[in-house]
């Protein structure tokens, strides 16, 4: 183990509070700058109004930046929160911290709600939520040592870069013999040297005696991280139980808790079985169903999808108990054991790789063209150690692949590497290149916004076609769906506040497989609760994944099973038993609501936030290439004859491809135009007064805001 070496630049002693009904009532504030320690309360209102988690991030973020903020900046913060309901042990999915900070890919606000047992250890330590701001020329740990009820600051030499090392080594030096008692956040190099770094967040897995990863890994936020020089920061805390947390009635908690876990553990094993295989069995289904994205998102299914599928991980996982948090019965961060990289500074040496997820499958995995299992692992672990973000490193290098199988760069621009689809040896070496800062992956580290831009300027790229087929909507990568056939899922991405990620609207199979929303009004209510539901996760310090990924035995006969009542009942009945406030489950929607429309307007704050900064590139709404048309051509044929009424007859593909886009592109407007008057905006997508007045975030500066955009 590597000898530490560290020197205390600053220690600050707090006393702890008790935890009253979910909430500490106090936040940590540390700039790292000054080596500045305080303690800020928690307002009544502050709770009322942002309830916790990301409203709390959301809270600290704005009072810290200004309109002029780039995410570099000193006054830049990484908020981290968990939730009232966050740190309950016996309910599942219950161990989340929400981060924020100003992104280096959209800069505007971005979030991410990610596992691990940091939010709740720096709850339990006394803190509701934590702001860092500041910046250093020299290595620095904040320790969190609930326990002792002490902060340091601590400067710290020769610590490895790689975060499983990092976070390894720390976990045995501040865990004092009992490891499961730390929570370490780091990145790696590659957030030093790209805008895509991921944060990892540990929980001590007991059965195979290491730390465990989960990411919070969109939108650059280990960037930031790294940015300001922190190495980690670390948070220390010792036994939790249901009354840790101090809920208002035990009794009910306990009943809801048993519940909804017994239901998990009964049902889970006939549905999607995340407590062997997790996430991976939706490739399978999304490759059924043309929605896997193959080639840079330009088709939805492969032969050879099976390879990457979950048949292939039921073998490979390694067995056991794999919850990212105490008590989760779902139980779904499964990992490889003893795998071995062919590449890289690890090349030859036995390793544990946590996942891969579908998301890095989809991405690292199909979407590059690349069916192997065992590429995919090897990218999902050099990701991890490198501080990357799986999603950004997945889409990013698929458009350059595709600009370069175009023609529209060369190997002359690469560095002599042919990144061809499919070539998984140069997936690789890009990924390596990213971590280093160096060749053509340094490029690709930049995101695919800049990569556009780049290309055009540097070498003579065409930017319409780069426009079109660069997956990203307001700087941020999508994640790893095909939208081309449902509308609902296009506003799902780009009406999305953060850019394209799924975690706010997954409508594809409501809409396209199900038609259960054929018009716009039905769309936009989707495109209101779903967001508004979701959101509510992130305030509570919850994962989503219980809610609607094992559903009850009679869900399909409810009136809206999407939408998993029964679950969104519980969640009520929870969040009542935890912090003893009456609500019902349309309330649940209305806390959400409040902190949802404050986003939009932090977006305003920040020069985006409007209806132009809702577009999203043609790749995602309709087919850019004849090739792409005629991979689904009976399909397009029929929907331009029947739906849109268009003659065909004698049509070339490339003129049936126009006309569909022109039918496309006008019913993604019209569609902006239904859900910005359900959600209660101007048609420039800008919350009105009466909206902010209605929800209770009529704070001066956001009616500056509003007027100075005409927003009335």
């Amino acid at each position: 183990m590597t000898e530490i070496k560290m020197k205390a630049i600053k220690t600050f002693d707090y006393d702890k509070p008790a935890i009253e009904k979910g909430y500490a009532n106090q936040t940590l504030s540390i700039d790292i700058s000054d080596s500045d320690i305080s303690i800020k309360p928690v307002t009544d209102k502050m709770k009322v109004v942002f309830i916790g988690g990301k409203g709390f991030d959301l809270w600290l973020l704005w009072n810290a930046v200004k309109s002029t903020t780039k995410w570099n900046d000193p006054e830049n913060a990484i908020c981290i929160a968990s939730g009232p309901m966050g740190g309950t042990p016996i309910y599942p999915g219950s161990g989340k911290s929400i981060v924020t900070t100003i992104s280096p890919l959209t800069g505007t606000v971005i979030d991410s709600n990610v596992g691990g047992y940091f939010g709740p250890y720096l709850k339990f330590s006394g803190f509701d939520a934590m702001e860092v701001k500041g910046k250093t020329s020299q290595d620095v740990i904040i320790f969190i040592d609930g326990i002792d009820g002490n902060i340091q600051i601590l400067e710290t030499f020769g610590l490895p870069e790689e975060s499983y090392d990092l976070s390894a080594i720390l976990t045995e030096h501040f865990g004092k013999g009992k490891p499961r008692n730390i929570s370490v956040i780091s990145t790696g190099p590659g957030a030093k040297n790209t805008l895509i770094g991921c944060l990892n967040f540990t929980w001590y897995d007991l059965k195979r005696k290491r730390a465990r990863y989960k990411q919070a890994g969109r939108g650059g936020i280990g960037s930031v991280f790294a940015d300001k020089g922190i190495k980690a920061i670390v948070a220390r805390w010792d036994t939790v139980s249901v009354s840790t947390n101090n809920p208002g009635d035990v009794a009910a908690l306990k009943k809801i808790g048993r519940k909804h876990s017994r239901e998990i553990v009964e049902l889970d094993p006939k549905q999607n079985e995340m407590a062997k295989i997790g996430t991976t069995h939706l490739v399978s289904i999304m490759n059924d169903f043309d929605l896997l994205p193959v080639n840079n998102f330009q088709y939805g299914r492969h032969p050879e999808a099976d390879n990457i599928g979950q048949e292939v991980y039921r073998r490979i996982f390694d067995a056991g108990y794999d919850g990212c948090w105490m008590g989760c019965t779902l139980a779904c961060a499964h990992g490889v054991k003893d795998f071995v990289p062919l590449t890289g500074p690890y090349k030859g040496t036995k390793v544990f790789v946590d996942g891969p997820e579908y998301e890095t499958i989809a991405g690292c995995g199909s979407n590059l063209g690349i069916f192997d299992p065992h590429t995919v692992v090897e990218m999902n672990f050099y990701c991890d150690t490198y501080g990357l973000d799986t999603i950004s490193v997945g889409t990013a290098t698929a458009f350059a692949m595709e600009c370069f199988e175009m023609g529209l760069i060369n190997e002359s621009h690469t560095g002599g590497m042919n990144i061809s689809f499919g070539n998984r040896l140069t997936a690789l070496e890009v990924l390596h290149q990213m971590a280093r800062g160096d060749g053509f992956g340094k490029i690709v580290g930049r995101g695919v916004r800049e990569m556009k831009t780049i290309f055009a300027q540097d070498y003579g790229a065409d930017p319409d076609i780069m426009q079109d087929i660069g997956m990203e909507a307001k700087g941020l990568e999508f994640s790893e769906y095909i939208s081309k056939e449902s509308l609902a899922q296009q506003g799902g991405y780009g009406l999305a506040l953060k850019g394209p990620q799924h975690d706010e609207a997954w409508l594809i199979f409501l809409d396209m497989v199900h038609n259960f929303m054929p018009t716009f009004e039905q769309k936009a209510e989707a495109l209101h609760w779903f967001p508004m539901f979701r959101t509510w996760f992130g305030l509570c310090g919850l994962c989503k994944l219980p809610w609607n990924d094992v559903i009850p035995e009679d869900n399909k006969d409810m009136p809206e099973p999407a939408k998993v009542v029964k679950h969104v009942e519980w969640y009520a009945e929870y969040y009542r038993a935890v912090t003893g406030k009456q609500i019902t489950p349309d309330g649940l929607i209305r806390m959400s609501e409040a902190v949802y429309n404050f986003q939009r307007v932090f977006n305003l704050k920040m020069g985006f936030g409007q209806r132009e900064h809702d577009n999203i590139p043609y790749r995602a709404v309709g087919p850019v290439k004849v090739v792409e048309y005629e991979s689904r051509q009976e399909r397009y044929d029929k929907q331009l004859a029947e739906k849109h009424k268009i003659d065909i007859t004698d049509k070339s593909t490339e003129e049936k491809t126009a006309l569909l886009r022109n039918a496309r592109e006008e019913l993604y407007e019209k569609l902006k135009d239904a859900v910005y008057k359900r959600r209660g905006w101007t048609s420039n997508g800008i919350p009105t007064v009466e909206t902010v007045k209605r929800l209770g975030i009529d704070f001066p500066e956001v009616l500056e805001l509003l007027k100075a955009h005409g927003a009335e």
